[in-house]
Order: structure tokens, then sequence, then C-alpha cells
């Protein structure tokens, strides 16, 4: 009886999730819109103060200066004086459409059973109908790589947008990367197993190293050969030797960055990311030599260490791009609904003296470049798709990033989500 309720009570949890979908996805662009007066940030860190920008059948035709532009609006002209425009914000490696609620395990398809899966591919999983998803819109956040998590090699992530009838339709990029959680080459004690508390050696660093070698080895062998017959693993993997596909590396330490670039290289595989990196401060040579990209955890977080400052987090951001490396912010680690906080991480790291612009460029361009979407999204450009939004004050400041307009590939969305409902419903209650 006990086990009947528990089922009953999923079920009834699952259909009130459903039973209040995402809003309907918007039509497609039908006329030219121009937008005119409000300051674009463009995304590579440039700013016009007084912008006019038009857009049609979901392209950028015109990005100007209208003080100077000889050019006029067509179509549908919104006027946003004093307002303030940016290109769509991208967040990667997250679990957005994957998860909807994390006690209701029928709800998350984050993790998979295995340790060396690569086919397992996130995107088939994405639910497009998610409410976590449609809560990002109001903030600016409009796409996302959608990466699975769990295992060794956890799987094959995809790019989204989010305005779609279904996974089919939101997919932007498909099955860019592939991701890989490093080896730790230290271990905390299990305190709750009676092992003693504090770091001590990994002493399977160097065996869990040799089996990773050995699979990508043997992938890398299926490669070259006649695949058959076929292993759905090795196909999931040809993308890293042709360099259609990165692979994204889940590392913190030193240690960990340097032996995971150097294996990689030594396998063959030229395009490599680093998630996390909590240390990659300390190995910019490196990742600048090989061309790694780098996307930095949230800032909202603490240190890991006690001898770490104690806005070393906030800042380590800051020192990477002062560096030359290529940084952008992912929010894997987060709880989804905290994804929705991305353009603020991103704010908080110009608090700590990175330019505005290219704190922005976080967010936006870096993070397209990493993705490998860059000729279509991240800034406000000629030819490139009309995702973008508009916003009453600064986006990355929590008081003043106040949607007004939102577009993406041209379309107009709604930015009404079931938490600005309850909003209206409660506003009414305290105004009685």
């Amino acid at each position: 009886m006990k086990n009947f309720k528990y089922i009953s009570l999923v079920f009834i949890l699952l259909f009130s999730f459903n039973s209040v979908a995402q809003q309907t996805p918007a039509d497609p662009q039908k006329e030219a819109i121009t937008i005119t007066g409000a300051t674009a940030h463009l995304g590579n860190g440039k700013v016009i103060e007084n912008s006019i920008i038009t857009f049609e059948n979901g392209k950028i035709t015109a990005v100007a200066d209208a003080t100077t532009a000889k050019i006029s609006g067509s179509g549908k002209v919104i006027d946003v004086t004093g307002k303030h425009v940016y290109p769509g914000f991208i967040t990667a490696n997250s679990s957005l459409g994957l998860v909807e609620v994390n006690a209701v395990r029928a709800s998350n398809d984050s993790d998979e059973i295995g340790d060396l899966i690569p086919h397992v591919r996130s995107l088939i999983a994405y639910n497009a109908e998610s409410k976590v998803v449609e809560s990002m819109r109001p903030n600016g956040v409009l796409m996302a790589q959608v990466s699975p998590k769990g295992g060794r090699i956890s799987g094959t992530s995809s790019i989204v947008q989010f305005d779609a009838w279904n996974w089919e339709d939101a997919a932007v990029k498909v099955d860019d990367a592939i991701h890989l959680n490093w080896p730790n080459s230290f271990s905390r004690g299990r305190w709750w197993l009676g092992e003693p508390k504090g770091f001590k050696p990994n002493k399977n660093y160097t065996k869990q190293i040799n089996e990773l070698r050995t699979f990508i080895q043997q992938a890398k062998t299926y490669s070259k050969g006649p695949r058959s017959p076929k292993n759905l693993p090795f196909e999931a993997t040809l993308g890293l030797f042709d360099g259609s596909q990165k692979l994204f590396i889940n590392a913190e330490p030193e240690r960990e960055i340097t032996d995971a670039v150097n294996f990689a290289k030594s396998m063959g595989i030229d395009n490599i990311v680093i998630v996390g990196g909590y240390h990659a401060y300390k190995v910019t040579d490196l990742l600048k030599k090989h061309n790694v990209g780098v996307l930095t955890s949230r800032t909202h977080s603490n240190p890991f260490s006690d001898d770490d400052d104690y806005d070393f987090v906030y800042k380590m951001p800051k020192m990477l791009a002062e560096s030359g490396v290529l940084v952008g912010i992912q929010t894997g680690d987060a709880s989804n609904f905290q994804t929705r906080n991305l353009p603020f991480y991103a704010g908080q790291i110009a608090g700590q003296g990175l330019d505005k612009e290219e704190a922005l460029k976080l967010i936006t361009s870096n993070t397209a470049k990493i993705l490998g979407i860059d000729r279509d999204y991240g800034t406000l450009e000629i030819g490139k798709s009309a995702t973008l939004f508009i916003s009453e004050g600064d986006a990355l400041d929590m008081k003043t990033n106040v949607l007004t307009h939102a577009f993406i590939d041209g379309r107009m969305i709604s930015l009404e989500t079931h938490q600005t409902k309850l909003y209206k419903r409660y506003q009414k209650k305290l105004g009685q």
C-alpha cells in the first residue's frame, strides 16, 4: 500500500509539472523588425550608444550608430530609447531540459548507467517544454549546451535554443562535444565510511588514466579501420579525431589539467575545453599553446581550500581573461534553477575589475567560440542570428536586468513563466 501511494504521488507530481507547459513557441518572423534608440552591447567588447538594429527572416541585416548612419528603419519599428540591447546569453555545460525536479528520479535524465558511454546523447532526452528552461528567458539566457553527467565519459552534448516544440526544433548544433570527467589525483576521506578526514593520494590515478588511454586508443584505431561490426561507443567518438567534435574535460587542480591536456594531445585530439579549471590560472602558458578554452564554474560559490583568498572564485575568470586564455562561464555544478543567474555571475566578475564589456563576452561571444557556434550566435553583427533581447537597464545587474522584449532567430518570444504568473497572483493578494 505504501508503494502504491508513493507511485501515485510521483505520477501526480509529474502530471502537475506537465499540465502547465512552456509557452507556445513563437511564430516565425513575418516582417522586418527595427530596434532604435537603444544602447547596443554587441558582445565583442564594443558598444553603440544610440543604435539602430534591423533583422529580417531571423538574421540581422543592419547594425549601426543612428546618429551617423544613413539608414532608416524598415518594417516594424520598436523605439526603445534609453534601454539596452544585448545578444542572447549562452550557458554551457548545463542540465537544462534534462532535470525537472531533482527529488523526482523519473524527471532526471542527466545521468545514465555506465562508465564509458560517449554514445549516450543528451539531445534526445531534452524536454523543450520544461518549466525550468522557460524560467531562463526573462533573464536573457536564451541558449544552452545541454550536457550529460556522471561516469568517466558521460556522453555527448548538443546546443539548443529556448523556443521550440520539441528537441528536433530546439537543436542548434547536434552532438557538439563529448564530456570526460578526469580522474582525481587525490581523494577526500569518506568519513561516513569511517575513513580519516582530509585529502590523500588516489592510488588508482595512473590505472584510471590507462583505462581511458586504452579506450581512446581503441576508438582511434576503430576510426581508421572498416568500422565493422559497428561499435556504438567508438562511433560516437569519431568526431574527436577529425576535428568536428570537441572534448570537454572536467578537471580542477593544476596536475589534473596538465595531465588531461597532454593526454588529449597525445591521442590526436586537438579541440579541447577545460571545464571548471579551478587552478587553470597556474597553467595559462600550456592552455594558450594548445588553444584550450576554459569554462569556469559559477562565481556564487566558496573557495575550495582554506588557503585560498575569500574572493578567489570571483576573480579567477578575470585572471584567466587577462592572461589571454579564452574564457566562458559554465553552470554544470549548479542547480538548474540557478542557471538563471548566469548574467549576474558575469556581473560579479566585472565587480572584480574586469571591464564590463569584457565580462559580457564570458556569456556571449567567448562562450559561442568555445562551443563552436560563433558564426551565427554570440554577437550583434550583420548576417548573424537575431537572437537578442532588450533590457530596461544593465543586464549584468540584478536590479536593472528587466527584459521588455526577447527574440530567438527573429521570433519575438513570450517572457511569461510559471514564476511571473505566481508573482502577479500574489501581488494581487498583497494589494488587498
